[in-house]
Formats: structure tokens, C-alpha cells, sequence
């Protein structure tokens, strides 16, 4: 018995599962909104300062070559958990210090400072997801789409589900809010680390559980979506909040169930080792990789056409997207939205951005295998659909910001799916993951552009002094049309790079149908 509960814990499973939980606490940059303007008023920043810290943010979160390059080594000579261990303790510092910012532990720091604060505290970010991503696509590389899909979805739900937790025990609270983001995601990572680990061997039928896990995820995002409209519509009493929590929590738990399943299904069938990356490559029924013949490192892959394309198009996409979630609270206050529904707001674009992730490769790849749709058209179609989200916003109509939301949140989440697998398909596996990294460079850079330049810019100069606030349409509409161009103009480099890309797409996918 003993024996076996042994093998168990060290299964590839529970490995898979204890990287799900990490990811769960990880998605804190998203909830920037619940304390950006505590953070704005204690430090006494107008709104192009505020969103100056918040693009440090963005370039923590979305840097993580040296995340990538310590995972390399580190598993040479230890295992996962040391990046996971570098991005907890990165992780308490970053927020522990802007909490005590905040309360005047410490004396107020210049701004400076402050953005090495969040910098440090977003960057923990890039180390989880690094370590819990690529772990995942090691221990299944047969269905790299699916636990990539599944990893990015649920940091994805992360903020909603932090939100939650905020609703329930601090609502209002946002300092000590604060203090609680220094410690949940470090404390979650610190138990569960040392399950998150490299397993070499093919365990009975991963596709079915695979699904599971998917599956699981739809229905605690479904439960999220519920929770938080139902809370938009009525005051729930707190025991029901409590009680809807503790739903939430078994629902996160039940992955275990999957790893049961699976632990019985292992007791029948006998592992398999893998194939090399190279034997991999060679196979001929290998459908993972379109261009399985050209693999460029980042200085090839930069000279080309295509890498810019695309770095432009996420600039746009990216970042006007990312504008959108570090600003949210200001834009739903300036439209006379109360701080319930900017919390409401802030959970379901977390939970729209899931469906993105989700959906868009899942979809793109039927299209993709069974009509011989190039994958950029989805690329294309996307931020032409989130170009429309920000005209709707800029509207400023009644609901107008919901209604948005739900378009630039999908498509935005949209392209976290799609920019990676077209990387692979392009330029191709064996550097997949630097080239990946480089082109994510584009959201920060675009978040600059968008939140300072655009946002922050335009709403000092509508503000009101001295509390430097601004209320209504004027505040932000300006911006969103603005956003609103530039998307579509990422649009149409996409709808480019789907032209210089569609014949050899649709002559892979004729090869791939005749084998």
C-alpha cells in the first residue's frame, strides 16, 4: 500500500496537477485593477504614472528568457521546483514591499523604485507559468496544444478566482489585499513544488485524461461566469458567498479524481519510453510540427519577414489588450461604475481570456486539419473582432463596457493560443521556446504605447484637478478609437503573414492527408 501510494505521488499526474494549483494563485497581474488606485491615491501618482508602473509589470510578466534559461539548467541538476522556488521568493518581495509601501511601513519610494517593486513581483509570474508550462509539454509530448492550453487557461482564471477569495474574506480591503498577494501565491508554490517533475515515460491513454482536465476547467469556468453575473445582480448573503466558495475550491480539487483514474489505468498497462526529440522529427506521422524540416534559432527567425509581422500584429493585439485589463478600474469609474461591478468587470475578463486560450486552439486545429485553414486567418479574425470590442467601449454606451469586455478579453486571450503555435509551425520546435519569448516582448512594448502614451496621456489632460480625476465619455473614447485603429491595422499584417503563409500550410496539411 505504501508502495503504491508512493508511485502515485510521483506520478506524472499528480505532477500535472500540482502545476494546475500553481497556476491557480499565479495570474496576480491581472487583478492590477483591484489596487491600482489605492496604489494611485497613497502615492499620490496621476495616471500616466500609475500606468508607467503598471507597464513594468507587463515587461516582468511577459520577460521570461532568464526564467527559460534557468529551467534549462536547473533540471540538469535539480528539477522544476528551483524556478518555481526563484519565482516564490521573487513573488513575495515584489508585493510584500509595495504592502508595506502602501501602509507606510516604509517611507514612500519614488516611482522608480516602485516599478522595480512590481517588476519583481510580475516577473514571479514568467517563472511559474515557464516551469509549469514547459514541464507539462515534457511529460506529454504527443499533445504539446492540449497541456499548453490547459496551463495557460487556468492562469487565466487565476484572477477570478483570487477575486473571489478578495470578495469573501477583504472586500474593500485592498491593502490588506496586498499583503495577501504577497503570501497565497508563495505558500501554494512552496507546498506543491516538489511534485511538479520530469517523468520520461508514456502512461496509458493520456488523450482521455487529458480531455478530462479540459473538461474540468469548462465547468469551473462556467462556475465562475455564474457566480460572479448572479453577484452582479444580488447581494448574496455572506454564508452563501462562503458556501459558493467551498463549491469552487472541490471543483479545483476534483483533477484528483483524474489522477486516480489514470494511477488505475497505469496498474493495467506498462509504460512506454519515449521517442527522441529526433526520432520524433523524423517520423513521418509526426503532425505536431508544419515545417518539421526548418528549425531557426532567434537570430534567423529575426531575419526574417515573418517574425516582424507578427511581433507587430501582437503589438496591436497584445498590447491594446493588456491597456484594457491594467485600466479598467479607472474606465469603469469614469463611466459612474461602482467598485462591485469594476471587481465584477476585473473577474470576467479573466474568465473571457480563459475562453480564448481555450477555444482558439482547440478550434483553429479542426479548421486547420479538417478544412486546411491556415491558422494565421484566425489570428486575422480575432483582432479584427477585438478592433470592433474597442469601438463598442468607446461607445460609451449603457452596458457598453461589458458587452466590449467580452470581445477584447476572448480575443486577447485569443492570442496567448495562437501567436505560440504559429511560432512552432513557422520557424519551427527546437527554439521554439526563445523565439516564443521574444516575440511576447511585444505586449509590454504595446502596453507602453497604449497605457502611457494613449490612455494615461489623454485622461491627465481631460482630468480634473486636484484629485486629478476625470467622469465620462471623454475619458477614455479617444484612447479606444485610437486602440480601435491600430488592431485593426494588426489585422491586416496578420491577413499578411496568412497570404505569405497559406501554400505552404495547405501543402503540409495535403502531405500530412496523404500518409
Amino acid at each position: 500500500m505504501e508502495a503504491r501510494l508512493k508511485n502515485l505521488t510521483r506520478s506524472k499526474w499528480v505532477s500535472t496537477v500540482a502545476s494546475i494549483w500553481i497556476q491557480c494563485t499565479s495570474g496576480t497581474l491581472y487583478t492590477f485593477s483591484v489596487y491600482s488606485q489605492t496604489l494611485k491615491i497613497t502615492q499620490g501618482y496621476d495616471q500616466s504614472t500609475l500606468d508607467t508602473v503598471s507597464v513594468f509589470k507587463d515587461f516582468g510578466a511577459n520577460c521570461g528568457i532568464l526564467s527559460g534559461v534557468l529551467y534549462s539548467y536547473s533540471v540538469l541538476w535539480a528539477g522544476p521546483w528551483v524556478v518555481l522556488l526563484a519565482g516564490a521568493v521573487q513573488c513575495f518581495l515584489g508585493y510584500f514591499l509595495m504592502w508595506a509601501a502602501v501602509v507606510g511601513l516604509i517611507p514612500r519610494p519614488p516611482v522608480v523604485v516602485m516599478c522595480l517593486f512590481m517588476l519583481l513581483a510580475a516577473h514571479a509570474q514568467s517563472f511559474f507559468n515557464t516551469s509549469n508550462a514547459v514541464t507539462g509539454v515534457r511529460n506529454f509530448p504527443y499533445y504539446k496544444g492540449t497541456i499548453v492550453g490547459i496551463m495557460k487557461g487556468f492562469l487565466g482564471l487565476s484572477g477570478a478566482i483570487i477575486i473571489q477569495i478578495y470578495q469573501i474574506f477583504m472586500y474593500e480591503k485592498t491593502t490588506s489585499y496586498l499583503l495577501m498577494l504577497a503570501l497565497l501565491p508563495p505558500i501554494n508554490t512552496l507546498l506543491l513544488m516538489w511534485f511538479v517533475r520530469i517523468h520520461d515515460t508514456k502512461e496509458g491513454n493520456e488523450k482521455q485524461h487529458l480531455d478530462g482536465l479540459s473538461i474540468i476547467a469548462l465547468v469551473v469556468a462556467a462556475y465562475l461566469m455564474c457566480i460572479i453575473l448572479l453577484e452582479n445582480f444580488i447581494t448574496l448573503p455572506l454564508a452563501i458567498r462562503v458556501v459558493c466558495f467551498v463549491v469552487l475550491v472541490l471543483l479545483l480539487a476534483s483533477p484528483l479524481c483524474v489522477v486516480i483514474r489514470a494511477h488505475q489505468g497505469e496498474l493495467d498497462s506498462v509504460s512506454e519510453p519515449f521517442l527522441t526529440e529526433g526520432d520524433r522529427l523524423e517520423d513521418g506521422n509526426d503532425k505536431r510540427s508544419l515545417r518539421s524540416d526548418i528549425h531557426l534559432n532567434l537570430l534567423q527567425a529575426m531575419c526574417t519577414i515573418d517574425f516582424w509581422i507578427l511581433f507587430i500584429a501582437m503589438v496591436c493585439g497584445m498590447g491594446s489588450g493588456l491597456a484594457v485589463v491594467n485600466n479598467l478600474s479607472q474606465i469603469g469609474q469614469s463611466l459612474g461604475y461602482r467598485n462591485f461591478e469594476i471587481s465584477t468587470l476585473v473577474s470576467l475578463l479573466s474568465i473571457w481570456n480563459f475562453f480564448g486560450r481555450l477555444g482558439a486552439g482547440y478550434i483553429s486545429d479542426c479548421f486547420l486539419h479538417r478544412k486546411g485553414w491556415a491558422r494565421p486567418l484566425f489570428m486575422v479574425i480575432t483582432l479584427a473582432s477585438m478592433s470592433i470590442g474597442h469601438l463598442v467601449i468607446a461607445s460609451g454606451m449603457p452596458g457598453a463596457l461589458y458587452t466590449g469586455s467580452v470581445l477584447v478579453g476572448v480575443c486577447y486571450g485569443s492570442q496567448w493560443s495562437l501567436m505560440p503555435t504559429i511560432t512552432s509551425e513557422i520557424f519551427g520546435v527546437l527554439h521554439m521556446g526563445t523565439i516564443f519569448n521574444a516575440i511576447t516582448i511585444a505586449s509590454p512594448v504595446g502596453s507602453y504605447i497604449f497605457s502611457v502614451r494613449v490612455i494615461g496621456y489623454i485622461y491627465d489632460k481631460e482630468a480634473s484637478e486636484p484629485e486629478n480625476t476625470c467622469f465620462g465619455t471623454q475619458c477614455f473614447m479617444l484612447s479606444f478609437l485610437i486602440m480601435a485603429a491600430a488592431t485593426l491595422f494588426g489585422a491586416l499584417a496578420a491577413l499578411a503573414l496568412f497570404f505569405r503563409t497559406r501554400s505552404f500550410y495547405s501543402q503540409d496539411i495535403d502531405g500530412n492527408r496523404n500518409r
